[in-house]
């Protein structure tokens, strides 16, 4: 079944990717009748790689606009679709893993940058420094949800044309990795860490899937006041209140619906409905 009342129903939408997205992308354009059309030959690693080897010079929204306007340029659609992940500690709640990941639809129909975003905390990255004669065990290998998730292994210290493995997916090689590297190293050190491109990491493929949907969604949501498609939520503004002091708190008070065509701003509660913060997020109270 299609939905033939979307404003991009019936559409060819180009992606540039090295890594399997169209997977994860398709199935949601699908549902509306637009068809994902994997640009051939262009190497979006040419924008920074997550394991360093290219720097990623550009901020995440910018990388995603560039990378669908690869895939544009590749196929000569006016429609484009990119995706781009960053992985981190939450900045409020540091203990915390944060996955970031950033989905655009570029429409040089209607001069249109739809984007949308979906953080996580349930990431599977990481790292660790392998000094002579340290092991990976059991419990660290679960931690990095291998074999399942992939593992890149480099020497260290890591500079332009250290030796470095990716996809590591099976124990021996990574075993056969870690010492090849090693022998690289002048410190006879490793450096083990998650392989983040999305085809090597499920969890990562997963939100992406999720956020197709979600992308979807926003591009069938019109203005209410120019009728442009890709109205929906572009911030948030700080200051949800205390549970046990009152006082605001850096947690999200409300939510800042935008229009990237004529700029209307529509500022809402919640969508979830909270109205109080926990108190550890509260400077007075958890000082």
């Amino acid at each position: 079944m299609t939905d033939a009342g979307h404003p991009y129903a019936g559409t060819a939408i180009a992606l540039a990717t090295l890594h399997g997205k169209a997977e994860a992308l398709a199935p949601a354009f699908a549902a509306i009748g637009a068809r994902v059309i994997t640009a051939e030959g262009v190497d979006t690693d040419a924008l920074g790689t997550f394991s360093g080897e290219i720097e990623r010079r550009l901020p995440a929204l910018e990388a995603a606009i560039a990378k669908a306007r690869l895939g544009m340029a590749a196929t000569g659609l006016p429609l484009g679709l990119a995706t781009e992940g960053s992985f981190g500690p939450h900045p409020v709640v540091g203990f915390l893993p944060l996955h970031r990941e950033i989905a655009v639809l570029v429409d040089d129909t209607r001069g249109l940058v739809i984007a949308e975003w979906l953080d996580s905390h349930q990431a599977r990255y990481g790292g660790c420094l392998l000094k002579a004669g340290d092991t990976l065990d059991e419990a660290e290998l679960r931690r990095f949800g291998f074999p399942e998730h992939a593992l890149i292994v480099r020497s260290e210290p890591f500079v332009p044309g250290s030796t470095i493995h990716k996809g590591l997916r099976d124990g021996a090689a990574l075993d056969a990795a870690i010492d090849a590297c090693r022998r690289a190293s002048p410190d006879g050190q490793a450096w083990v860490e998650s392989d983040l491109r999305a085809h090597m990491n499920p969890t990562r493929m997963q939100r992406i899937a999720l956020l197709a949907e979600r992308l979807v969604a926003r591009a069938g949501t019109c203005c209410p006041q120019c009728r442009s498609p890709g109205f929906g939520q572009t911030g948030a503004q700080p200051g949800l209140p205390c549970g046990d002091c009152g006082a605001p708190t850096a947690a999200t008070l409300s939510e800042v619906a935008s229009c990237s065509a004529c700029g209307f701003r529509d500022v809402r509660g919640r969508s979830d409905g909270l109205t109080e913060a926990d108190p550890a997020q509260c400077d007075l109270c958890n000082p």
